[in-house]
């Protein structure tokens, strides 16, 4: 596995993160220790989680394993606070100085540890002053809480408000943000200014809920997230006229070389500029397994420039 630099920080972590957002939705304990395991036998390092997966799950899970299954310094974890989850299905934006520090504190002794290496704010609050969300952010690295903070889901102008507003020793060095070849709105305004003030980019849903794999070029098959009732709204968003044209572009390019669909799309956003890791999700070991094959692909650059115009 290689490491990337986060922004311009000095925080190393492997290119490819491992997501838990299907961890007790999907995939049980057993598997997310195989998952885990297999991550980090590869050399990864880079976990997000949050207790809005799963309801709280996938944090409980990822608990059992820490120390058990895997060291917890060998890994770089990512956590978020702003969402409330406190009452089950909220959802309720709570950004405050209070809400993000509370529930901080509760994901750590959630997790049985002292401090995440990044912590991001989940989301906007268009309710609580950008001075005192970045306060916050202040507090949880200078009392040891933290290592590194960042954002997710900001806008261009959000993440540069909070940027410029962010105070040392508590720079933001990281956003998460939705991007693959079938979502590339963030190249407009949100990457520019995470290059601009030094902010690395997390890509998260790099494969468009599993829809640049080619799995439904055919239609929708039963068993997968498009059928789910949780994640239909999601997967199905992509499935326009447009993307077809983007993932026959994607299946052809994989033909030519040797290799899977996934494989392709996952390693044109990975070597994305400003991209310092892209969180991959699987629902049991053999999901996994082929994503991280993706670590072994180079794309040609004649093959990247062609994805591009086809996305673009």
């Amino acid at each position: 596995m290689e490491y990337r630099t986060v922004g311009a920080s000095g925080l190393r972590v492997s290119r490819l993160g491992l997501g838990t957002l299907t961890w007790g939705r999907g995939t049980d304990g057993d598997e997310a220790a195989a998952q885990l395991s297999a991550f980090v036998d590869v050399g990864g390092t880079l976990v997000d989680t949050s207790p809005a997966y799963g309801d709280g799950v996938a944090q409980r899970i990822l608990a059992e394993l820490l120390d058990d299954v895997v060291p917890r310094d060998q890994l770089v974890l990512s956590g978020s606070s702003g969402i409330d989850t406190s009452t089950l299905g909220s959802g309720r934006v709570d950004c405050s100085r209070s809400g993000l520090l509370n529930q901080l504190d509760a994901t750590l002794r959630e997790l049985g540890t002292d401090h995440l290496d990044v912590w991001q704010v989940a989301t906007w609050d268009p309710h609580t002053p950008v001075d005192e969300v970045m306060d916050a952010l202040e507090f949880a690295v200078t009392s040891g809480r933290v290592r590194y903070v960042g954002v997710r889901g900001y806008l261009g102008w959000q993440l540069a408000t909070a940027a410029a507003a962010a105070r040392r020793p508590a720079p933001l060095i990281s956003t998460q943000v939705e991007y693959s070849l079938l979502a590339r709105g963030v190249e407009e305004e949100l990457i520019p200014a995470a290059a601009h003030h030094g902010v690395g980019v997390f890509a998260a849903v790099p494969l468009a809920g599993g829809v640049l794999t080619g799995k439904y070029r055919s239609g929708v098959p039963a068993d997968s997230r498009g059928a789910d009732d949780v994640h239909t709204e999601e997967v199905r968003r992509y499935l326009t006229e447009s993307a077809v044209r983007v993932v026959d572009a994607v299946a052809t390019a994989a033909d030519g070389l040797g290799t899977s669909p996934l494989t392709v799309a996952l390693a044109w956003v990975r070597d994305r500029p400003h991209v310092a890791s892209t969180l991959v999700g699987a629902r049991d070991l053999a999901q996994l397994t082929g994503v991280l094959v993706a670590e072994e692909l180079a794309l040609p650059p004649a093959i990247a420039a062609a994805l591009d115009d086809v996305s673009a």
